[in-house]
């Protein structure tokens, strides 16, 4: 096992580096960056998209004329020194293969460098963001696993009936409906859309968070927290259930559960003691994935709509605003968390049954 372990350990290196690589590259062909970003401000025009649309049209699209301010969409009028400093400033003055080699030994240092336009090292920021991200993913996938396991167990036992049949039409429906819609819909109907108004609308915590008690503290936050979770549950729970009734049905339909079946056991004994620890090793060996899922897959939309103030939140506006020292960043340690969690998910098969030998399949 170690030595399987060390092997994936060592397919970080080149994984993470592809990552980087296809990301950069695809940046240097996106419109706009943070020196376009800048003048966009500049010239209060809000952001680099807009300073794009209008600009390229005044101008007549002539955005590649040279070097100076030219090769800027919406440079004219501004000091060709200002733009080389700016240039100097954000370090696009260096050719893109050395700005990536030496983004790349920053990052293997664990040195992510300094926002370009929050002036806070991107290090801060993430763990600033971090806690309510966490939350969020914790939170849903726990209550997901809670709710999902005792429900497809009985989905399992009772197969074919009516419990089963209704249970499933509710499931296929959860699934279909995105977690950003439904996370609206929760908005409309409790959050004071249209109807009542029983959480807040935005926040994890109120404003009079620091005069609350100990257990109005913890009430505030339960009371913040409700809906985020609640949407962004929604479709890992669907999920969950599913896998679960599946691979019960699997284990049920297998030659030891008759056995002991037949040697006269209770149907709890043969359910709980025999079928629970082999149909559960898929479930819950994917349990740290299932938490990385929602702990990046949904977060951008459900902490958009809900104005809480997290990672996935903090990189869209890094991505929107050009600030690459953040998107890179995040993109660098998002990317090093998502192939930790799949060792450790193959950890998990182990821990959860020890006579699976991932050498030996390799061999």
């Amino acid at each position: 096992m170690g030595a399987y372990i060390l092997r994936r350990l060592l397919l970080i290196i080149p994984t993470l580096l592809g990552i980087m690589v296809i990301n950069f590259v695809l940046v240097q062909f996106v419109p706009g960056g943070p020196v376009e970003q800048v003048i966009a401000n500049m010239q209060g025009q809000g952001d680099v998209f807009e300073s794009f649309a209008g600009s390229g049209a005044d101008a007549g699209q002539d955005t590649t004329t040279g070097g100076g301010t030219d090769q800027y969409v919406g440079a004219r009028g501004l000091p060709p020194e200002l733009i080389e400093e700016l240039e100097r400033q954000f370090g696009l003055d260096k050719p893109p293969l050395e700005r990536f080699f030496n983004m790349m030994w920053n990052y293997m240092r664990f040195d992510f460098g300094e926002s370009y336009f929050r002036k806070i090292e991107v290090t801060d920021l993430v763990l600033e963001k971090m806690p309510v991200s966490i939350s969020l993913g914790l939170w849903s996938t726990l209550i997901a696993y809670l709710i999902s396991i005792p429900l497809g167990i009985r989905k399992a036992v009772r197969d074919g009936s009516s419990f089963d049949t209704w249970t499933s039409a509710i499931i296929i429906v959860a699934y279909a409906i995105p977690a950003f819609l439904f996370a609206i819909m929760l908005l409309v109907l409790f959050a004071g859309g249209s109807y009542f108004q029983l959480f807040p609308l935005r926040g994890l915590t109120s404003d009079n968070w620091e005069q609350l008690t100990l257990f109005g503290k913890i009430v505030d936050y339960f009371w913040h927290i409700t809906l985020p979770v609640v949407a962004s549950t929604i479709s890992a729970f669907a999920t969950l259930t599913l896998l679960t009734k599946n691979s019960f049905l699997d284990e049920i339909k297998k030659h030891y559960v008759m056995t002991a079946r037949a040697k006269g056991l209770s149907e709890g004994r043969v359910l709980y003691g025999h079928v629970f620890r082999n149909a559960m090793l898929i479930v819950i060996a994917g349990f740290p994935a299932v938490f990385i899922g929602v702990f990046f897959g949904g977060s951008v939309l459900i902490e958009t709509i809900f104005s809480l103030d997290g990672l996935g939140r903090l990189g869209f506006e890094a991505a929107v605003g050009r600030d690459y020292p953040v998107m890179f960043g995040t993109l660098f340690l998002f990317g090093l968390i998502g192939l930790v969690v799949n060792i450790l998910s193959d950890l998990m098969y182990v821990l959860v049954d020890p006579r699976i030998d991932f050498e030996k399949r390799e061999g």
